[in-house]
Order: C-alpha cells, then sequence, then structure tokens
C-alpha cells in the first residue's frame, strides 16, 4: 500500500509481468512479475499490460486532467518538441553550425533531434556496396565513394574540432563491411540496409559532438538500439507498436535520470526476429520523428526543409509558388500521393494518430512561420490548396464490349498489372508497358496515350463545381485538350485532369489556374 499525496486509488490486479505507462510526473512506477493485491498510487491514467492488455483505472484524486495534460506536452521540464532535419541541412561542417543556430533559437524548447546523413552520403553508400560485389578484395580501399564519404566525414569532424576518434571505428568497420560484400560477390537486402545505416550512425555522433563541445549537453541515439523495432522486411521495415514503449523507457528514462539533447538516427530500426539493422524506406526520416513524437506525446513536431512549407505549386514549375500556411493530415496525403514534396503519408500517421501537430519549416529562412499540418482545419473559406503536375504520364485507354453487364472486367483487368508487378500510378519503362499491353490485348482493344499529363487540384469539396468551372476555362484558353477527369472520395478533395500539354503549357497552365482561383 502506498499513501497518494491528495487522496488513495486502490486497483486490484491479478497479472504477470506489467509495467506501468506513465502519466504523471507523480507516477509510483511499478513492475513485478506476480502481484495480486491492492496497490495505491496518486495518478494514473492506465496500465499496459506486456501482453497487449490494457486495464483501465480511475483515481479519487490526484494529477489533474491539466497537470496531466502539461506533463504529456512537456511543461514540467521534460522534453518538448522533435526537430528532424534533412540530408541538405547537415551536409557541410557549415550547414550544422547553421542548424545549431536554428535549435538554439528556439531556448524556450527542449527538443529531440533526429537526423539524416549527410549530403549525398547515402547514395555514395549504396554506390560503393555494388561496385564491392565486384571489385574484389584487394581493391575495395580505392572505391571511389568509399573515399569521398571518408574524406567528407573526417573533413567535417576537423573543421567542427570534434574528436575524430567519435567515427574512426565506424569508418574503419564499414571498410571492413565492403570488403566482406567483396569476398561473398553479393549484396543482400539485409547487408544493404546494415551498409546505409552508417550515414545516420555517422552523422549522429559528429553533431552530438559538436553540441557537446560548444557547451550545449546532448546524447547520441542509435534508433535500433532504443527501441525502434520493425518487421524484418529489409529496405522498407514496418515500425511495430512495441516500439513505442520502448522509446518513453528510453528517451524519458535518461532525461529524468540526466537530462541532454538527444540526438537520433533517422531511418533506421531492428528487425523483430532477426534483431539485423533495417531500414524504413521511403520517408524513413520523417518516420522516426513523428513515431518519436507519439511515443512520448510531445507538443509539436518540426520538419525542416529548404522550402518556406508546403507550398502551393512546384517552384520548379511557378517560381512564385508561396507556402500553404494551413493542412489537414488528408490534404497533406493527397499532395504526397500526387508527388508534392510533402511528408510521405506513412510518415504522418503517427502525428495523425497522437494528434500532434507537424510543421514544416525551412531551415535556411527561420523566421518563415511554415506550414502546420493538423486533424482538422476550418474549410468554410478555403477554395483551391495547392496544384501538382505529374508530366511524363502513359494512359491507357481500354475498350471492350465485354465489360458491358459483366461482372469481374475490371478484376481481370487489374490482375493483369499484379502479375506483372506494375503499379496502375508508378512510372513504368516502355518494355514493362509492352508486356502489360500484349497480355491486355487477349480481352480488350488497347490504345497507349504517352506523354500526358496530370494536373492534381487538391481543395475544398464543397466547392468543386466552382473548381472544376474555373479550371476547364483555364485549360481551354490555354489550348489544352481535357482527355479524363477523376475525383477522390476524400473530405479534403482531389480532382485529377489528365490532358494533353507542350512544354510551355507546363508552366502557363498551373499559373493561371492557380492565379484565376
Amino acid at each position: 500500500m502506498a499513501a497518494a499525496m491528495a487522496g488513495t486509488l486502490h486497483l486490484g490486479v491479478e497479472t504477470r509481468y506489467f509495467e506501468t505507462r506513465r502519466r504523471s510526473p507523480r507516477l509510483l512506477r511499478l513492475s513485478s512479475s506476480n502481484i495480486t493485491g491492492r496497490v495505491s498510487v496518486s495518478s494514473v491514467a492506465r496500465w499496459r499490460s506486456e501482453r497487449g492488455r490494457v486495464l483501465s483505472v480511475w483515481c479519487d484524486v490526484g494529477a489533474t486532467e491539466e497537470e496531466e495534460t502539461a506533463f504529456e506536452r512537456g511543461s514540467d521540464g521534460g522534453l518538448t518538441i522533435v526537430m528532424k532535419f534533412g540530408g541538405s541541412s547537415v551536409a557541410s561542417a557549415e550547414r550544422m553550425k547553421e542548424i545549431v543556430d536554428v535549435i538554439l533559437s528556439f531556448p524556450e524548447e527542449r527538443p529531440v533531434i533526429v537526423l539524416s546523413a549527410m549530403g549525398k552520403t547515402t547514395n555514395k553508400l549504396l554506390l560503393a556496396g555494388e561496385k564491392a560485389v565486384s571489385c574484389g578484395v584487394s581493391n575495395t580501399c580505392d572505391i571511389d565513394e568509399l573515399r569521398f564519404i571518408e574524406d567528407l566525414h573526417l573533413r567535417t569532424v576537423a573543421e567542427l574540432g570534434v574528436d575524430v576518434t567519435i567515427i574512426s571505428d565506424l569508418l574503419d568497420e564499414l571498410e571492413q563491411l565492403l570488403k566482406g560484400i567483396a569476398m561473398m560477390k553479393e549484396l543482400t537486402l539485409r547487408t544493404r540496409d546494415y551498409l546505409v545505416s552508417f550515414g545516420e550512425c555517422l552523422s549522429t555522433r559528429i553533431f552530438a559532438a559538436y553540441l557537446n563541445k560548444i557547451g550545449v549537453k546532448a546524447r547520441q541515439y542509435d534508433a535500433f538500439d532504443i527501441g525502434f523495432i520493425t518487421t524484418d522486411d529489409f529496405t522498407n521495415a514496418d515500425i511495430l507498436e512495441a516500439t513505442y514503449p520502448a522509446v518513453v523507457k528510453r528517451l524519458h528514462g535518461d532525461w529524468i535520470t540526466d537530462p541532454a539533447i538527444p540526438v537520433v538516427t533517422g531511418f533506421l530500426g531492428k528487425g523483430w526476429k532477426t534483431c539485423a539493422v533495417t531500414t524504413l524506406g521511403r520517408g524513413g526520416s520523417d518516420l522516426t520523428a513523428t513515431t518519436i513524437g507519439k511515443a512520448l506525446g510531445l507538443r509539436e513536431i518540426q520538419v525542416w526543409k529548404d522550402v518556406d512549407g508546403v507550398l502551393t505549386c512546384d517552384p520548379h514549375i511557378y517560381p512564385k509558388a508561396e507556402p500553404v500556411p494551413h493542412l489537414t493530415f488528408d490534404e497533406a496525403a493527397e499532395l504526397a500521393y500526387f508527388g508534392a514534396q510533402v511528408l510521405h503519408p506513412q510518415s504522418m500517421r503517427p502525428a495523425r494518430e497522437g494528434d500532434i501537430p507537424v510543421r514544416v519549416k525551412n531551415s535556411y529562412n527561420i523566421e518563415a512561420p511554415g506550414t502546420i499540418i493538423t486533424n482538422a482545419r476550418d474549410m468554410s473559406e478555403a477554395v483551391l490548396t495547392s496544384i501538382v503536375l505529374k508530366s511524363n504520364v502513359t494512359m491507357l485507354d481500354i475498350v471492350s464490349t465485354r465489360m458491358l453487364g459483366q461482372y469481374g472486367f475490371l478484376a481481370k483487368v487489374f490482375s493483369i498489372f499484379e502479375d506483372l508487378g506494375i503499379s496502375v500510378d508508378c512510372v513504368a519503362t516502355s518494355e514493362e508497358l509492352d508486356h502489360v499491353v500484349e497480355e491486355l490485348e487477349k480481352i480488350a482493344v488497347v490504345n497507349l496515350l504517352q506523354n500526358r499529363s496530370i494536373i492534381s487540384l487538391i481543395g475544398n469539396v464543397q466547392r468543386s463545381s466552382l473548381i472544376l468551372e474555373k479550371a476547364f476555362s483555364v485549360l481551354r484558353k490555354n489550348g489544352v485538350n481535357v482527355q479524363m477527369i477523376s475525383q477522390g472520395a476524400s473530405k479534403e478533395n482531389c480532382i485529377d485532369v489528365e490532358c494533353e500539354l507542350c512544354d510551355d503549357g507546363e508552366v502557363e497552365v498551373p499559373k493561371a489556374v492557380k492565379n484565376f482561383l
């Protein structure tokens, strides 16, 4: 029995191997292999069994709901936000210094830092691995990409004035790994993941060492050592639910014991069966950031890029594209799906589930407010949020009388794509398309229409008629022939217009549509 500060909660427990999920700064930590009886704590919101059972409990008095929320959002002195920086943000010693300035410009925050590999390191590692397969063991030291990686990181260490020993063992290990690949003459998916993990492991060690050098206490973490438990799908692993309590236990526990800014490797995990290093696939570092944010219940997740947030249009097509101040997760997912430079939909899932805002900001322009992404926003005044243009699209026009009044026709069509391993909306080679057409012609007449473009209009579902009316007017005035239109079913509407654009149209049409609306 333990007396609470303001009252007593009595909980009857009869289970094995359970632990608490901390929800209050005054939570009594319990961990036992066999407890039967009555336990008193000052405030507990729920207990989580290691077998996945959740026991809900209530307290007579204790921490208020406001106090619980304050703890979860870090206002009691705990960690407050996640700040994720991509490869371009840590591409050199100079950029790392600038990122430190960004972090220190938010003195009221206690951030978790998530980093990608430096610059082009990941691609260089993959090229080095591919060359090692055929170059022979004695020649691995001469691989250009290995020399580039070593020179980049050693130069960065020297310019930052930190001890070279923090990375020397890793560089030696990398060289030995390449020799092993050369000896085996193969680069398996498992080895590939281990190989690319060196990029994040190197960048985070250098960055944490520099923070400590300038008097900002920091601690480096490899994600696969702090509880990022994944499936064993190498190169594209999924994070498992067991990750969340494990991350809380390690990061929050270390912060309480010895506060230091956590610097965590993005993109990486550990397979739950193999215990081997895995990578999280596209948007992996962003997924690391949102997973940590959800696990710790932090106030905000910041993703720092080289643009002023999520833009209304691709700036390479229309340089005057402007940042969108506010998006919902659904809108952001639609944009990402059709090629906009936003967080990958998979990486936004933990933030959506934890109801934690994601803010996209520019590391080159910290004064810009960026784009905030939340579960909901006021759509009453919204018309058109953003435009995404996808060029060089191939359209298959399938005509058959069999589809009239006959079930199963579409299933047959899509089964052909499945059998050939081609996604309907993916980029396919001409050879793959030839195989698709050959199979489809067995059941229908197929017209292959190439060099088409898709204009995706993301806006308010309540105003789709207005969007289409004005968009068609702009397309007609620019001499664009619309060949197909489709509309999404989500609350945040996406209208796809497939058409044939000339080179000038790729610039003028998105510009004209946006200006007209």
